[in-house]
């Protein structure tokens, strides 16, 4: 995520610039009001949670060995106010170093659903990430930045919005 530039206005016409660029490299992020329709996207998260909803199978690519972590949105906001506050010219990577596996993602969803789908097995796409899992060193020790809402809490408050929309 790159912001140049940014000046914001306050109601009391106080005014705050921020650095020229700051750099956040964001993870995967859990969040309610995502894009569920079609599928296009490849994120896991929104597909499974409608497929789960809608009794349809889940899909996972390969065994669904491969990891993902994932931060839920309101953890990602906290991460990126505090890049701005400290407005470091170094990229920071946000994002939750807690991996689950693809498979573990599609059984949570399925159970907090309470659907009863099943998980149907694809070829893995060749350009399919086998781990994604960053490095929050920098983000802890510069920002005492790090996710604390738990992966079951942030996938549970998105239900709820899917259940919502689908």
């Amino acid at each position: 995520m790159t912001m140049a530039g940014t000046t914001i206005r306050s109601r009391t016409t106080k005014i705050i610039t921020y650095p020229t660029t700051i750099l956040c490299h964001a993870g995967e992020v859990v969040t309610p009001r995502t894009d569920y329709r079609g599928g296009l996207d490849g994120r896991a998260v929104p597909n499974f949670m409608a497929q789960a909803i809608r009794g349809e199978p889940l899909t996972v690519y390969g065994d669904g060995s491969q990891t993902r972590s994932l931060c839920y949105v309101s953890d990602l906001v906290r991460g990126v106010l505090a890049a701005l506050e400290l407005a470091d010219e170094l990229p920071v990577n946000l994002g939750n170093p807690e991996e689950v596996t693809v498979l573990e993602l599609a059984q949570t969803i399925v159970r907090l659903a309470g659907s009863k789908s099943s998980i149907e097995f694809r070829e893995l796409p060749v350009d399919d990430p086998k781990q994604r899992r960053p490095d929050i060193g920098r983000a802890r020790s510069l920002l005492r930045w790090e996710p604390k809402v738990a992966l079951e809490d942030g996938l549970g408050r998105t239900l709820e919005y899917f259940r919502s929309v689908v």
